[in-house]
């Protein structure tokens, strides 16, 4: 992938194949909401193998019950194509 900052049209794009992705400050965002602290932490586990994996690593804040991934890249200063194949992998978990 070539790590290429996407234009607003790339981006609307992209969003259109993810789940409940949102921009916010440059950054591709998801909160996740589950019944318990377990269940988040589960999430965010996955989430690190994936990032691991990738060599791609998402900012990830979770407790109780929620779980929230931002993903941008940060040596392009904003979102490009790694961060939406990333998205991708995690909308799959």
């Amino acid at each position: 992938m070539q790590r290429q900052i996407l234009g607003e049209s790339e981006l609307a794009v992209a969003l259109g194949t993810l789940n409940n992705w949102t921009i916010d400050d440059a950054m591709l965002k998801k909160r996740l909401k589950f019944e318990n602290f377990a269940s988040s932490l589960a999430l965010v586990n996955c989430v690190g193998a994936l990032a691991e994996e990738a060599d791609h690593h998402p900012d990830i804040t979770f407790g109780w019950g929620y779980a929230e991934i931002a993903l941008t890249t940060h040596d392009c200063g904003g979102i490009t194509d790694v961060d939406i194949a990333l998205a991708k992998r995690i909308d799959e978990i």
